[in-house]
């Protein structure tokens, strides 16, 4: 072989060598464990808009990013501005590189950067020192072996979580939210080149301590994405113009107390998403806020609205104040369980209607009473003689409910809640009448929950915060009792100072003037207001119509220029007068078991599971004085009958609530199943 063959197999071979070297330097450059970055906890809006964030541990806002929402011309400006071949290199723009080194031999000083955006991310996951040789080296190696383990989709990626953008801002998002109030979708040219220019020296670009160097960087990125084609002379132009953001913008914190019960339920999770309207939030903590003045100085204020169709949670404000210590702003008033005054009535007399015990135009008494030791009064200490339901439950009164509930049993009205999905705290754990004038705990968003299945007919829907969460659908009222309670609610005497509007809504007060709410609803929201301390003291003088209906209604005038129409009555609906009732309907009798005479239901017994005949179903009574008329959910079937026995046009399947009236309008009554 000879002598030129030889050293050139000698300078291949050492090619290689050092070839193999290079690449075993390469591949073992040392990694970081993770390359994912930590990002803040978001909750997100239903249309995920960011309500608040919670920064990472290190005390930087870092916001997760995905490149496909990242505005297209802030990633051409980058490119072209950063990294003209970041697709094509591997790493090292060996021809930036060059250019680079030519130009301090030329001039004597750095006149270009040869680093690639890829050079750019092993600094900034590195974080080591860039003004040395030895740190140059170290992140083109990085740089090369990230190349190699990771696509460029990835890579960009991890630049646009940690590209600095002032102070504690890393990332294109964190820095987008800060200076703009914006995610980064949709950005305009002066604000791209903005963030584009920062990371290469945040502290001496911030535009709100250097406006002048933050302005002359943004013109730089203008002017290169005007010579790339990636902006025209009209665009470049009129971004130049655009002023710049002054200060930062604060991040957004809304919804705290919701945001502390997510963390607290998934604590691992970096993203809750939830059915909160950004919009409505922000607008009714703002009311919550503006409330507070007028309060004793340690009262605040709760609001929950929903959609009662989906149950969707569409507002949450736990209190007027988050921050405030002598307002015990931390406690979270839509979950604390409090007295819910006479918020509960309309539930009565809804299974009053349901049990064919009443009707809207039914007479009841209110007098003087004692049940067994208990003596309710009304709230004004005066009774009214003989009044209908619907003047019974415009005026709040407590005899004729507690009456109400007598009839019914404690019992029925706690498994209506329970039904309703509702929990209640009881004290001594035994129910008794007093449950109907608000002696029982229940907490504001079980109030609001309540009322949404009377809005929806009489079935009862689970709020949820959660998207596409399981709803609860249980039957609380028939459908013509709920028309009913919604139809009085609606006409309830208001201040002349509140709306006309088609709103369903009651008041309450707590023993004490310990809580002042008011719960309402339209054709498609359901809202609930308390106000009152956190900590259970008296208010004096406080009370739901004057405090909290008003707010009710500011509430409503928030979701839109007027409330959505109640849906129209059921078909069969019995809307008549007093004296188009059936006469066992006209006067409210004494409760079944009071005197010997009172009707029984024979057949079917309470709890049966029936098969219907042909012609329907079978029913008895026994005792009572004829004529009888018989009601199934609410809804007369047979009218004046001097039969004890009787076919009932049923069919199932489903639940029925039998009741049969005499002619001295005392009742029996029974539940049951039909298949």
């Amino acid at each position: 072989m000879r002598g030129g063959a030889r050293a050139l197999l000698g300078v291949a071979v050492l090619a290689v060598v050092l070839w193999a070297g290079f690449d075993r330097w390469v591949a073992m450059t040392p990694m970081p464990a993770d390359l994912r970055p930590a990002t803040a906890t978001e909750v997100l809006a239903h249309d995920g808009q960011l309500l608040r964030a919670f920064m990472v541990d290190d005390g930087r806002w870092r916001l997760a990013v995905d490149p496909d929402r990242v505005d297209p011309a802030y990633l051409n400006m980058l490119i072209a501005y950063e990294d003209r071949r970041f697709y094509r290199h591997s790493g090292v723009d060996m021809v930036a590189l060059l250019r680079a080194v030519g130009q301090v031999v030329v001039n004597g000083r750095v006149v270009s950067g040869g680093s690639t955006l890829t050079m750019q991310v092993a600094r900034l996951i590195e974080d080591g020192p860039t003004g040395t040789w030895a740190g140059k080296w170290r992140q083109i190696r990085l740089a090369l072996a990230l190349e190699r383990r990771m696509d460029k989709a990835a890579i960009l990626s991890l630049y646009l979580h940690h590209a600095p953008m002032g102070g504690n801002l890393e990332g294109v998002r964190a820095g987008s939210v800060a200076w703009f109030g914006r995610d980064p979708a949709r950005l305009t040219p002066a604000q791209a080149a903005l963030l584009v220019a920062l990371p290469q020296a945040p502290a001496l670009r911030s535009p709100d301590r250097h406006p002048e160097r933050a302005q002359a960087a943004r013109a730089r990125v203008l002017a290169r994405a005007q010579r790339a084609g990636v902006l025209s002379a009209d665009q470049a132009g009129a971004a130049l113009r655009e002023a710049l953001p002054v200060q930062r913008s604060a991040f957004p914190a809304h919804a705290p107390h919701l945001a502390d019960r997510l963390r607290v339920a998934a604590p691992d999770a970096r993203l809750h998403l939830t059915t909160i309207d950004a919009r409505l939030q922000a607008a009714l903590e703002d009311l919550a806020t503006r409330a507070l003045p007028s309060l004793p100085a340690q009262a605040t204020v709760a609001f929950l609205v929903a959609d009662h169709e989906s149950g969707a949670i569409r507002a949450l404000v736990g209190s007027g104040d988050y921050t405030s210590v002598a307002r015990r702003g931390f406690v979270d008033m839509t979950q604390a369980p409090r007295s819910p005054g006479s918020t509960l009535k309309p539930l009565v007399f809804g299974l009053a209607f349901s049990d064919g015990l009443a009707h809207p135009e039914t007479v009841l008494n209110d007098r003087p009473a004692s049940f067994g030791g208990y003596a309710p009064q009304n709230f004004d200490r005066s009774f009214r003689g003989p009044v209908t339901a619907r003047e019974a439950l415009h005026l709040s009164l407590n005899l004729p409910v507690v009456d109400l509930t007598q009839a019914l049993g404690p019992a029925r009205v706690m498994a209506a809640l329970r039904q309703a999905g509702i929990a209640a705290d009881i004290p001594g754990d035994v129910a008794g009448l007093a449950v109907s004038l608000g002696g029982l705990g229940v907490t504001l968003e079980g109030l609001v929950q309540l009322y949404a299945a009377i809005a929806r007919g009489g079935e009862g829907v689970a709020l949820s915060l959660a998207p596409q969460a399981p709803a609860l659908r249980r039957r609380v009222l028939t459908p013509q009792a709920a028309w009913h309670v919604g139809d009085i609610l609606a006409a309830t005497p208001r201040a002349p100072v509140l709306p006309d509007w088609p709103l369903a809504f009651k008041t309450g007060t707590s023993y004490g003037h310990r809580d002042a709410l008011a719960i309402g609803f339209d054709g498609r929201h359901v809202a609930g207001v308390w106000v009152g301390r956190a900590d259970g003291v008296p208010v004096p003088g406080m009370y739901g119509g004057d405090v909290a209906a008003p707010l009710l209604f500011d509430v409503f005038a928030r979701l839109g220029p007027r409330p959505v129409p109640l849906a129209p009555a059921p078909p069969d609906a019995l809307v008549v007068t007093h004296a188009e009732l059936p006469a066992p309907l006209r006067h409210f009798g004494q409760r079944a078991g009071q005197s010997q005479d009172a009707p029984e239901l024979a057949f079917p017994p309470d709890g049966a599971v029936m098969m219907a005949g042909q012609g329907g179903l079978v029913a008895r009574v026994d005792r009572g004085r004829a004529p009888f008329s018989w009601f199934a959910n609410g809804v007369p079937v047979v009218l004046r009958s001097h039969d004890r026995s009787t076919v009932l046009p049923l069919h199932g399947p489903g639940f029925f609530s039998l009741s049969v009236v005499d002619a001295d309008g005392l009742a029996a009554r029974a539940r049951i199943e039909m298949q």
